[in-house]
């Protein structure tokens, strides 16, 4: 850029992370969603959300940080 600064691509992924992180403790099934889309994570988040909430939180922030 014409101002010295250049863009490395991490920006963004922070942001989005601590976007779905936030999302994952508020409604871990929609945290999972965002990262993985509707595959077997998003599916097994949900069965343990319902089965208690602490569970799907700890299994959507696994899911978001793992990557």
């Amino acid at each position: 850029m014409a101002d010295g600064r250049h863009n490395t691509g991490t920006g963004d992924s922070t942001g989005g992370d601590i976007i779905r992180i936030i999302l994952a403790i508020i409604l871990p099934p929609l945290g999972v969603f965002f990262e993985v889309g509707l595959g077997k994570h998003f599916w097994i988040n949900v069965i343990l959300t319902i089965l208690g909430y602490i569970p799907g939180i700890i299994h959507a922030l696994w899911v978001i940080i793992k990557k």
